[in-house]
């Protein structure tokens, strides 16, 4: 029964995760999202994953650890584009300064 309950919480947030992940990448932007946030969770599947591995109780719950650690990765890379995105918008403001346009002395 317990591995039925772990796995319907697993699958509740397997279904969000990809949903929070489309959204990130469709808004082309890292403000709003916690990097933290998102490596606190990993810690957490990563966690779960090694209970499963050190208990010797490998079953199908397993599966979903993976799926969703796998998905909430992909989460991080979108982060990453998104900050590189968010620099390279900045950088493209009216104004701003490059650092070619620097000269000192």
């Amino acid at each position: 029964m317990e591995s039925v309950l772990e796995t319907t919480m697993l699958v509740c947030f397997g279904f969000s995760w990809p949903m929070n992940v489309i959204k990130a990448y469709k808004a082309r932007t890292a403000r709003g999202t916690s990097l933290p946030f998102i490596l606190l969770i990993i810690a957490g599947y990563l966690a779960g994953i090694a209970a499963k591995l050190l208990t010797g109780n490998i079953n199908y719950v397993l599966v979903a650890y993976l799926l969703n650690l796998a998905i909430v990765m992909t989460g991080v890379i979108v982060y990453f584009r998104n900050k590189a995105l968010d620099k390279r918008a900045e950088s493209m403001k009216p104004g701003a300064i490059k650092s070619e346009q620097v000269k000192i002395g």
